[in-house]
């Protein structure tokens, strides 16, 4: 006789039966598919509104040539694309706020930032009406280029991205220029558990402030020095660009030449996605960018109804938020997507973020613009002292230093930024008081009030992420006093810029050897945050642990060089950068000593003892080369390890990237010289260009640019022209 089935099994039964009903309810729910890519027709039907023709020099660096501007921009999508398509799709699915469908819930917080900026809605009312048209016709371009090449490359295309549209170029810079200020570590801060915030005392009155706590993180950097004729030794301008960013990545320096009948010819670097060259030089000009330290966002601490969320008090009154509900797919695995919800509010004063009991609204420079990419293509097409102040005065830049200088020996530094047009008489460091509506600023200071030194009496300006007041090393530079405290400006000194000021007199002339000698700089100023710390790490009291107490000595015996062969630079720069990884603002003898115990058993380890030559630590590593490379944190010779530093090696990570050397002579003639990393072949490990540029790099060597049809084809490796070669 068969037996009944036990409470056990019965329960164990409908168990299993909902747990199948749940997992196919879920699946059917979850199930969202991308869908699939157009074919090869739509993607490159809009090519056949270009011609661009491509010649690769010797170097695998792509020289753009087209009868309009727009052909460029065709050219060089396609160039790119060919070097580094991932990239390029990564950074439009982070701009669109789709990077958590693809990459998963780590990336969810970067599409939440879109919808928190506004981008799109902004974009989608302003793309007809104040793009002007000449400016779309280049977007539209470089994304007809980037179709064309996923039309050709099905299988690298990721699926449901394509087709690329004009709107993801403006959109690109809409969303990334404000990090360029540290807009980033602003919204960090905001949503760090347990924020407190030090709230701005009126102007006259008598409330009482509580603490502030944000962390503060430095700039990795970049440097810049123009000299002009008068100061060189051989009546040479000359301009150096070199730019601090990271080596790989969506903010990588990718080099390009472009040359159109329309006026264009141009060299410098570009990020993925961008159209046109960011900093370079023409036949005329030349530019570099250095990250200005400047307060560009306002925190306004708002009060909540407590008998209704959705409002907040403004001038005495409720008022409502208004409230949109963001949905972030997210991908779980395969097809298979979770849509995480999130309200996000807005006031009067800008996005709100709400944490714990507190709700902070969010006001900051370049918040709803859109015309950045015309100002980069204005730059690009200026010829003239003139016209590059004309740029520079649309102010659609939110921040970025500009070191200028030109073929008729005109130098100038302009600590660009769209200045916040902020009330008198209030500390605008500190969060601001939400519920008066005289505090929510609007527009910008005029470009007549941003800080510009123009050809000062030593004919030598600088940056290097430095103070504005010390821009040149002559009697000329601007004072703190010419400018209301409002602006928020920095009063910070780098070691680079110490180096600088040590480096040059103002008076003595500066020849091309010694200008070169200055920019690889690899030493550290007495005065500079390493050599200081450092010293109070060789004073430590190790007297019951000699095997530390030798370390400090060693520490002490430090010359503050990063030659690659000092002995003695490896045990205190990997000190402190462990230091500034555990937390850079605890400056304290137990860190100092917990980071140095940590160095001397990392080299020990993986060295054999403390003294390693600096250049068995301090690595260029590209594919199978590897070598040694002088410069450290915050040295002219700017070198970052931001890595694991595995195996004993500290390779580069961040620092001298793309750097660019300019020169005019008094009869206006030009050489320029330039030098990558790494190479043209971002991601292709099995091509030739992939590290080919290393040991350029690591010997201070350089390439001489090409910048002229003529010298192009004489050093061409490659000539075609995208989508005229058939399919």
């Amino acid at each position: 006789m068969r037996q009944k089935p036990t409470m056990v099994a019965r329960i164990s039964r409908i168990s299993l039966l909902f747990l199948a009903s749940l997992t196919a309810f879920l699946a059917v729910y979850l199930y969202d598919p991308l869908p699939e890519n157009p074919g090869y027709d739509v993607l490159a039907a809009d090519a056949a509104r270009y011609d661009a023709e491509i010649i690769r020099d010797e170097w695998g660096v792509p020289h753009i040539f087209g009868a309009r501007d727009a052909d460029t921009s065709f050219g060089l999508a396609y160039a790119h694309a060919e070097d580094d398509f991932e990239t390029i799709q990564e950074v439009v699915a982070a701009t669109r706020g789709t990077l958590a469908r693809y990459r998963g819930a780590d990336a969810a917080p970067a599409d939440y930032i879109v919808s928190f900026f506004d981008v799109w809605d902004r974009l989608d009312g302003a793309y007809e009406a104040e793009i002007p048209e000449n400016v779309r016709a280049i977007a539209e371009a470089y994304a007809a280029g980037i179709n064309l090449y996923a039309a050709e490359n099905p299988e690298a295309t990721w699926t449901g991205l394509a087709p690329f549209k004009a709107q993801d170029v403006i959109a690109g810079f809409m969303f990334k220029t404000p990090f360029f200020y540290g807009l980033d570590k602003v919204l960090q801060g905001l949503f760090a558990e347990g924020r407190n915030a030090e709230i701005a005392l009126a102007p006259v009155g008598d409330q009482k402030a509580f603490l502030v706590g944000p962390e503060v993180h430095a700039e990795l950097g970049s440097n810049a020095i123009a000299v002009a004729a008068s100061r060189s030794t051989d009546n040479v301008t000359r301009l150096l660009i070199n730019s601090h960013q990271p080596m790989t990545g969506p903010v990588a320096w990718y080099e390009a030449h472009l040359s159109s009948q329309e006026g264009l010819n141009i060299t410098g670097g570009v990020f993925p996605g961008t159209p046109v060259i960011l900093h370079g030089f023409n036949d005329n000009l030349g530019w570099a960018n250095t990250v200005n330290h400047i307060d560009l966002s306002d925190i306004y601490v708002l009060t909540r109804n407590p008998e209704n969320p959705l409002q907040y008090r403004l001038d005495g009154e409720w008022i409502d938020f208004e409230v949109e509900e963001v949905v972030i797919p997210v991908k779980l695995w395969g097809p298979f997507v979770f849509e995480a919800k999130r309200q996000l509010l807005r006031s009067r004063h800008g996005p709100v973020i709400v944490n714990g009991e507190n709700a902070f609204a969010l006001r900051y420079a370049g918040m709803g613009e859109v015309r950045q990419l015309e100002q980069y293509y204005n730059l690009n097409r200026a010829t003239t002292f003139d016209d590059f102040m004309a740029a520079m005065k649309m102010n659609a830049l939110p921040s970025i230093n500009y070191v200028y200088a030109d073929r008729n020996s005109n130098v100038a530094f302009i600590h660009n930024a769209q200045y916040p047009n902020r009330a008198d008489g209030w500390d605008w460091s500190k969060d601001m008081p939400g519920d008066r509506s005289d505090l929510i600023w609007n527009g910008y200071r005029p470009y007549e009030s941003v800080p510009k030194l123009v050809n000062p009496a030593s004919g030598l300006v600088f940056n290097a992420n430095n103070t504005p007041f010390s821009a040149t090393d002559g009697p000329d530079n601007l004072q703190a006093a010419q400018f209301p405290a409002i602006m928020g400006l920095a009063t910070n000194q780098t070691n680079r810029s110490l180096r600088l000021i040590e480096l040059t007199d103002g008076v003595t002339p500066v020849s091309r050897e010694r200008l070169l000698e200055i920019k690889f700089d690899d030493d550290y100023a007495p005065g500079s945050r390493v050599a200081r710390l450092a010293s109070r790490m060789a004073a430590l009291d190790f007297n019951d642990d000699p095997e530390l107490a030798r370390a400090a000595a060693h520490v002490g015996a430090w010359n503050r060089s990063t030659d690659v062969d000092n002995t003695h630079a490896a045990l205190p720069i990997m000190a402190l950068r462990q230091q500034s990884k555990t937390d850079r603002e605890d400056e304290s003898d137990e860190a100092l000593s917990n980071a140095l115990q940590w160095a001397v058993s990392y080299l020990k380890e993986y060295h054999g003892g403390i003294d390693p030559a600096w250049g068995e630590v301090s690595r260029m590593v590209r594919g199978d080369v590897s070598l040694p490379v002088d410069g450290g944190p915050d040295t002219l010779r700017a070198i970052y390890a931001a890595g694991d530093n595995g195996g004993g090696v500290a390779a580069a990570t961040h620092g001298d990237t793309w750097i660019g050397f300019v020169e005019w002579a008094a009869d206006g003639s030009q050489r320029a010289e330039v030098v990558h990393q790494f190479g043209s072949a971002t991601l292709d490990e099995t091509s030739p260009h992939y590290a080919d540029q290393v040991p350029l790099f690591v010997e201070k060597r350089w390439r001489r640019a090409l910048t002229n049809r003529e010298a192009v084809l004489a050093n061409a490796t490659r000539q075609y022209r995208p989508g005229k070669q058939g399919k």
